[in-house]
């Protein structure tokens, strides 16, 4: 008796460790494809922004069509706001480490030095949180628990004036410490043979 019981709890603890194998191996795989595709789409910006684009289309006219939902549309632009201001602050701030207002600037004219302008939230991960904010707030529009009846007008004039002066506040940042958060690469510069060519063929 001894020797079936001790056989039969060495099987259950086989037969469990079998099914937490199973388990971590399909999460595993899970994940491994979720990053493979993340990786096909870094590279593609234009395609992941229309993509971005069509889904925050659909959730909008989801919320016009229901007539509901206006506080999950609310905290989802103001999310959204945080989103593009982190896009555009520049990720070590000036303001915190050059009060003076004497410290390095990124460069503002060609001729300048070129430094690249380094973002507190990457293009790639502005992307992703707005995709997956949007699916999130979509998702918050199947259930009747979170369409709690508001004014909504107070919402959208509540929320153009924080845009309003959310924005006022980072164009003067960007005025102050002299940066441009729009850069499309490091300018290239004719070389001597170049230059030489295109005197000699005038």
């Amino acid at each position: 008796m001894r020797r079936s019981k001790d056989t039969m709890m060495q099987d259950e603890d086989l037969g469990a460790s079998a099914k937490r194998n199973i388990f971590t191996q399909s999460v595993v795989r899970i994940s491994q494809t979720y990053q493979n595709y993340l990786d096909l789409w870094t590279p593609r910006a234009i395609s992941r922004w229309i993509f971005a684009v069509f889904l925050i289309a659909i959730f909008v006219l989801r919320v016009l069509l229901s007539q509901g939902w206006y506080i999950i549309t609310y905290a989802l632009g103001i999310y959204h706001l945080n989103l593009f201001i982190a896009f555009l602050t520049p990720k070590i701030d000036p303001a915190m480490d050059f009060d003076d207002g004497d410290g390095p600037e990124l460069p503002t004219r060609s001729s300048d030095e070129f430094r690249p302008f380094i973002r507190r939230l990457p293009e790639f991960k502005f992307w992703y949180s707005v995709t997956k904010s949007t699916i999130f707030a979509m998702v918050c529009t199947m259930f009747d628990c979170f369409n709690i009846p508001v004014f909504w007008p107070i919402l959208v004039m509540y929320f153009i004036t924080l845009f309003c002066i959310t924005m006022k506040r980072q164009i003067k940042h960007m005025i102050k410490y002299r940066y441009l958060p729009f850069t499309h690469g490091k300018p290239k510069y004719q070389n001597h043979n170049d230059t030489s060519r295109s005197i000699n063929l005038k």
